[in-house]
């Protein structure tokens, strides 16, 4: 759903003596001849998250990120500057915190061959079997077959024959840890995984048919896969918080906190299409 904006001059003004944040927004939908549900169906902000916005209560947002983010969404649908908006809320609601810096990344999709322990059991049964079979080979060699004696030249010493050892098996290569992880998810659907890392995020998941997946809060350290023949819809609501791998492929925009995406995905690899 495609809503125009009103004109530079049509938008209501938003000085400090103006209305609060949520009769601004409020108005201006009004005037844009929009309803809430309409307005919730374009943010796919939730009816009683825009209820509250526009009687000034934010409660509902979970949080500052998610506040601005769903007040910088609210007004770009009905018009007006979001900047002014998310000033005042700043304002009012103690500032905005000092940025922390990003968790570092790290390669969870990956799938690396695992590392085998050491088997020293079968290490010390091979170690005994060559000793026992060392010392059977030098008694056959220095025996006689009629009465067991030795015979061995006078002066001389029998000679020892060690066993050659067996061949080096040749080390086959590690394959690529990108490759693996691409190899590991099914070719014939598309696979999405999304991992809160450092801060929680609300999430939609559509199929390609149009079924809701999954519409709902990922808590830090929480993730979620999901999978379709043919297409994967998906909305972020804090996507800065979020890692995304996308058919075993990890996807490496960058995107801000409480910056909403809107994302859709295929079968193979995602960025070559």
């Amino acid at each position: 759903m495609s809503i125009g904006n009103s004109p530079e001059d049509d938008r209501p003004s938003l000085e400090d003596d103006g209305p609060s944040i949520g009769r601004a927004l409020q108005q201006a939908r009004t005037d844009a001849g929009l309803t809430v549900d309409e307005v919730s169906t374009s943010t796919r902000v939730r009816v009683p998250i825009v209820q509250a916005i526009e009687q000034d209560d934010f409660s509902r947002c979970g949080g500052d990120v998610y506040a601005r983010g769903h007040i910088r969404t609210l007004a770009r649908v009905v018009g007006l500057d979001p900047d002014p908006l998310v000033a005042r809320y700043d304002a009012e609601h103690g500032g905005r915190p000092s940025p922390t810096p990003a968790a570092p990344l790290f390669e969870a999709e990956r799938i690396r061959p695992e590392r085998r322990r050491p088997n020293w059991t079968a290490a010390m049964v091979a170690a005994i079997v060559a000793v026992i079979g060392f010392v059977g080979f030098t008694l056959f060699n220095g025996s006689d077959g009629a009465d067991g004696t030795k015979q061995v030249a006078e002066g001389s010493t029998p000679e020892k024959t060690s066993p050659k050892p067996p061949p080096a098996k040749p080390v086959e290569p590690k394959p690529d840890a990108s490759e693996s992880a691409i190899a590991a998810v099914p070719q014939d659907k598309v696979t999405v995984k999304l991992t809160a890392v450092d801060d929680k995020s609300w999430i939609s998941a559509k199929s390609a048919n149009g079924k809701l997946l999954f519409d709902g809060l990922l808590l830090a350290g929480e993730s979620k896969t999901f999978q379709d023949d043919e297409r994967l819809d998906l909305i972020l609501g804090n996507a800065g918080a979020i890692e995304l791998f996308v058919n075993g492929k990890k996807i490496e925009d960058k995107f801000e906190n409480g910056q909403v995406e809107r994302l859709s995905y295929a079968k193979g690899d995602p960025e070559a299409g």
